[in-house]
């Protein structure tokens, strides 16, 4: 009977290996192709935000992206950083009406939305969210930018350190928003799914080409500036992070500098008495 269990857990054992292992290989085959690095105006430690940029960047998310993905962390005020004026930023929250309360009645209530206000999203919430996008809600914008950051292995992230490249993110969404295409012979995709070999966690997903190639503005160029704007909204910050950490590198270079000098100058002395 021993003998007999030993071997049933042998043989479960080695499944459980098995299956681990087709999981892990299954997990590790996508993205297909890497995303493609881009030059971004906010690129290394001299990066600047292209104002332009991010407002063009914003209206196609508000024209397009808007319809299915909420922006929960960003306040229509925020958009000032961006080079609305304050009378744009006031008509741009006056398109919107949001829900506040209770009134005196203990009522919730429908207003006009002002700059101090969330912008708001397109469903009430998560659940409904999901009813009406076969189950699975589209995520939100506010840190998208940052949470799709694939790794890019070894030996590359120990150069990023010095190149204070972190644009893996921004990079990734430029590459899927552009890597829409037909599937390749022999690979075959769930109804209603689109192939794309830039998608991290498959083959295809459910979201469509969202943006098209019009005549007054390609495709390339509306990807680069909902990514940016993505990008700001992700990390406002990110700019002022990069340059302060540009000097802490050379602050810590030049006390690595002073300390070995002040090194050889004890020890010589030393050697001297």
């Amino acid at each position: 009977m021993k003998t007999i269990i030993s071997k049933l857990a042998a043989v479960g054992l080695a499944l459980g290996i098995g299956l681990g292992a087709t999981a892990a290989f299954a997990a590790s085959e996508y993205p297909v192709n890497k995303p493609r690095e881009v030059d971004w105006s906010f690129s290394g430690p001299f990066g600047k935000w292209d104002l332009g940029q991010l407002q063009r960047g914003y209206k196609i998310y508000a024209e397009v992206c808007a319809s299915c993905h909420s922006i929960d962390l960003l306040s229509f005020r925020n958009l000032r950083e961006i080079g609305f004026s304050e009378a744009e930023v006031k008509a741009i929250a006056a398109e919107f009406e949001v829900i506040d309360g209770p009134n005196a009645d203990g009522e919730m209530f429908e207003r006009v939305a002002v700059a101090a206000d969330r912008i708001p999203g397109p469903y009430a919430n998560t659940a409904e969210a999901a009813a009406l996008n076969n189950g699975a809600a589209p995520p939100d914008f506010s840190l998208l930018a940052k949470a799709r950051a694939p790794e890019r292995g070894f030996p590359t992230f120990i150069f990023d350190v010095f190149t204070l490249y972190g644009e893996n993110g921004s990079d990734y969404i430029y590459s899927l928003l552009t890597g829409y295409k037909d599937a390749p012979e022999g690979h075959e995709v769930a109804e209603g799914t689109y192939y794309n070999p830039y998608f991290i966690a498959g083959k295809a997903l459910a979201m469509a080409p969202p943006l098209d190639d019009g005549t007054e503005s390609t495709l390339d160029q509306q990807a680069k500036d909902v990514t940016a704007f993505m990008t700001w909204a992700a990390e406002p910050y990110l700019i002022e992070r990069k340059q302060l950490g540009f000097k802490v590198i050379i602050f810590l270079l030049i006390l690595s500098v002073l300390l070995y000098l002040t090194k050889k100058q004890v020890f010589a002395a030393l050697k001297k008495d």
